[in-house]
């Protein structure tokens, strides 16, 4: 079927190129050449049987970005928010560019290693680019940074969050629990934490619709 429209349209194409645009007759033969090519081209690189591949709009990336700046800007510290690399990676990230933050914050890496923050950041943003699923690659950023800053919030939140957004529901948890029970009776991540990780395990436990994500 779907062969029997794409000749039909070539067809169609040749006769108005040819009788209703009255193309010089000499010209046929090449007219005719190159919708075989495209035709041609289609037959090695189509595949009109395969499933689409549907995308989010860039503006809902886009602000799933925003969020995931300031969300981790609000567990980190005000001096982080002077480094250079993390105000161009941010800016990426916020319109929903991924790959190009994470390649900004291989440069702050690189020049220092130790550079929590922006192990962090990257993490993330190779989270946002394979679209919120997590990866060794992934993994690695996040255990840098917690290398890099052992009493840190930010990456045992982000790896947790990483984890459930990726259905590894359990291993998560799991990352999220262990963060709760080190964290300080004070510390202003705590009531945040303890919500998630209550939803979380309502999630688990099918008190929410099938579908229905914990807040994030």
């Amino acid at each position: 079927m779907t062969w029997a429209i794409v000749i039909g349209l070539a067809l169609l194409v040749f006769g108005l190129i040819a009788f209703a645009l009255r193309a010089p007759r000499a010209s046929w033969e090449v007219i005719g050449a190159a919708l075989l090519l495209g035709i041609a081209g289609y037959a090695l690189q189509g595949r009109p049987g395969q499933p689409g591949s549907p995308r989010e709009p860039a503006e809902t990336i886009a602000n799933k970005g925003d969020a995931g700046v300031a969300e981790r800007q609000k567990l980190g510290s005000e001096a982080d928010l002077g480094d250079k690399h993390l105000v161009i990676a941010d800016a990426l990230a916020r319109h929903g560019q991924f790959a190009d933050a994470a390649e900004v914050l291989g440069g702050a890496v690189e020049l220092d290693p130790a550079n929590a923050e922006a192990w962090l950041a990257m993490g993330n943003a190779l989270v946002g680019h394979a679209e919120g699923t997590i990866s060794p690659a992934s993994i690695y950023a996040y255990g840098q940074a917690a290398t890099a800053a052992p009493d840190s919030p930010g990456p045992p939140f982000f790896l947790g969050m990483a984890l459930i957004q990726s259905g590894r529901l359990a291993e998560g948890r799991s990352v999220w629990a262990d963060l709760l029970a080190r964290s300080p009776a004070d510390a202003p991540w705590r009531g945040d934490l303890d919500k998630r990780l209550a939803e979380l395990d309502r999630f688990m436990a099918g008190g929410q619709p099938a579908g229905e994500a914990p807040a994030r």
